[in-house]
Formats: structure tokens, sequence, C-alpha cells
């Protein structure tokens, strides 16, 4: 039977956690990846995190122009990518995927492909990246955040938040535009992504760092976190 493809964008977050590699994180992500492997092909997203904001900052206090912000982004995610692929013990001898050709093309004949951002486009995150991924090969997609998923304020500084299980394409893509993008911004999923998982009607899940809710989903069990469907 052929593998069915499983698009996730990993959170910078979730790879730099306080400066640090979060080690036991990834060691948890790994272990459920490769065990899920001999079932699914997986493309996994890798964001900048702490990285791409702390780069962009620091461009900003040069008023460097938002074009070479999202550059700084994008390499940034990169480098995460490079990274995860030495911690998977997978060797990209040519490098990672920059282009959507060179995704498909490696999603053939490997079992885990890791990418940052693709070309650049204004406005967009890597995200975006995995949304476009996720509508080419007409699949879902799995978004793994810093937060079990999505909530009506930002439960890092309301304690009040509360909890979205399930929301619509639409409302979801409403939420998402109430604030201006931002290179670098921390959004559960950025504009551009959420108007792809829209108009493509793309069925989206927001996850936490709880790894057992990812088994879980990929095992089509019961799973904490937030889906984005019709």
């Amino acid at each position: 039977m052929k593998k069915q493809v499983i698009v996730i964008s990993l959170g910078g977050s979730q790879i730099l956690k306080d400066r640090k590699v979060n080690v036991s994180f990834l060691k948890k992500f790994r272990k459920i990846i490769k065990k899920n492997s001999k079932r699914y092909r997986f493309v996994i997203v890798c964001g900048g995190g702490s990285v791409a904001r702390t780069y962009i900052q620091g461009l900003k206090e040069i008023n460097a122009s938002e074009k070479f912000q999202n550059f700084a982004g994008i390499s940034a995610t990169r480098m995460n990518a490079r990274f995860m692929s030495y911690f998977f013990a997978i060797n990209p001898e040519k490098g990672i995927p920059h282009k959507m050709k060179e995704v498909k093309k490696r999603i053939r004949k490997q079992n885990i492909v890791f990418c940052g951002a693709l070309d650049y486009h204004p406005d967009q995150t890597s995200d975006s990246t995995s949304a476009q991924i996720a509508q080419i090969f007409n699949l879902n997609f799995i978004n793994l955040t810093n937060v079990k998923g999505l909530f009506d304020k930002n439960p890092k500084e309301n304690k009040n938040a509360k909890f979205i299980s399930q929301i619509s394409w639409k409302n979801f893509h409403r939420v998402a535009c109430q604030t201006k993008f931002h290179p670098g911004q921390n959004f559960v999923l950025d504009q551009k992504a959420s108007k792809i998982i829209l108009e493509n009607k793309i069925k989206t899940y927001i996850l936490g760092n709880n790894l057992k809710n990812l088994n879980n989903l990929l095992k089509g069990k019961k799973f904490i976190g937030t889906t984005i469907c019709d």
C-alpha cells in the first residue's frame, strides 16, 4: 500500500527552548515519527523560533527592510531544518530542499524529509510553506507549537483564556487576520497559511508539546488540540 504523506509544521520554539536544544522533547518526537514512518511519509517544515526573532530584532534596530528581516527568518528555519536532519541521523548531503520540486523529489525516496521555508514570499512564515505543501499533496496538516491549541485570548497573558477545540476555516482566518503580519510573529499559524487552508479546505490540526496527542492523532485515537475544518 502506498504510504500517505503527512505534513508537520514544527515550531522553532519546540526545537530551541530557553536558548538550549529541547533534547528531551525532540527525542520523543523522533521516536514517534520513526515509529509511525512504517505507515506514513513525513515532510517536516521547521520554524525559526527564537533564533529567527533574535536576528530579526537585530535588523529592526538598524532599520533594515522587512524583506531582509524575512530573509533572516528564512535562514533560521533552514538552519533548524539542517539540525533536525542531523538529529534524525539523516545526512542532507546535498543540503535541505529550498524548492517545492525538491521536496516532491525527496519524499518519493525518503520516509522523512526536513525543510525550512522555501522560496521567499512577503508576509509569511514556515507555516505557509507547510500549508502550500499540504495543498499540493492534497493532504491534512499538523502544526506543532508551544501551546496546546487555539485560545480565544493569548493564554500566556490571560489566565481566563478559553481553549477552542474546533473552529471553522472561515472563523479561524478571521481570527488570524485580526493582527497585521510582521516578521517573526508568534501566532499559531500565519495569515497566509490560514488563507491557503481556507481556500483549499485543508483540514488542519494544532497541537502542543504533549507528544502523546501527536501519536494519538496519527493512530486515529482521541487527542487534545484544535481542529480547523468546515
